[in-house]
C-alpha cells in the first residue's frame, strides 16, 4: 500500500495509524483462518515451532494494535470510521486468501512482509514531512520503528523455518 509522499496532518496520520491497526487484525485473522482450515491430522503434524510462531504472531499483533491505538488516542484529531478503514485494508490486502498460498508459512510470510512494508513506507512519509503533529514526533517514530523491526524479525523467522524445512 502506498502511504504517499508525506504525512501532512493529524487527520491523515490518524487514518494511516488506523490502517495499521486494521492491517494487524487482517494479518492475524488470516493466520487463524488458515490454521483452523487445517484438518485435525494436519494440525497434529505441524511442527511445534510453527504453532509457537503463530501464537507469538497473534500476541505481537495484539500488542502492535495497542501501541498504535495509544498513538491514535494521543492525537487531537477526529477519528475515521473503522468500517471505512477496514474496507480499504481488506480491498488492498484481502485480494488473496489464505488458501492462495502454499501452506500456512507462506501466508504468514506474506502477512509479515506486507506489514513491514506498510510501516516502512509510513515511517518514510513521516520523516519526509515537516508537519507538526499533536503527538511527539520522536515517540511516534520510535513506536513505528519498533513495530517495523518486529515485523522484519517475524518475516525472517518465518523465512528461516521455511528454509530449514526444504
Amino acid at each position: 500500500m502506498s502511504v504517499g509522499t508525506t504525512v501532512t496532518s493529524d487527520q491523515q496520520l490518524v487514518r494511516l495509524l488506523q490502517i495499521g491497526v486494521v492491517l494487524e487484525e487482517v494479518v492475524e485473522a488470516r493466520a487463524a483462518h488458515h490454521y483452523r482450515s487445517l484438518s485435525d491430522e494436519e494440525r497434529e503434524q505441524l511442527d511445534e515451532r510453527i504453532v509457537a510462531l503463530l501464537d507469538h504472531a497473534a500476541e505481537e499483533s495484539a500488542e502492535h494494535r495497542e501501541r498504535l491505538e495509544g498513538l491514535i488516542d494521543a492525537l487531537d484529531a477526529e477519528s475515521v470510521a473503522f468500517e471505512e478503514i477496514e474496507t480499504l485494508v481488506r480491498g488492498h490486502y484481502g485480494q488473496t486468501k489464505p488458501e492462495d498460498f502454499d501452506g500456512i508459512l507462506y501466508d504468514q510470510l506474506h502477512g509479515e512482509e506486507t506489514a513491514y512494508k506498510f510501516y516502512d513506507d509510513l515511517i518514510t512519509a513521516i520523516e519526509e514531512s515537516d508537519a507538526q503533529f499533536s503527538v511527539d514526533r520522536v515517540r511516534l517514530l520510535s513506536v513505528l520503528r519498533e513495530i517495523r523491526e518486529e515485523e522484519r524479525d517475524g518475516a525472517q523467522e518465518v523465512a528461516d523455518i521455511m528454509e530449514e524445512r526444504e
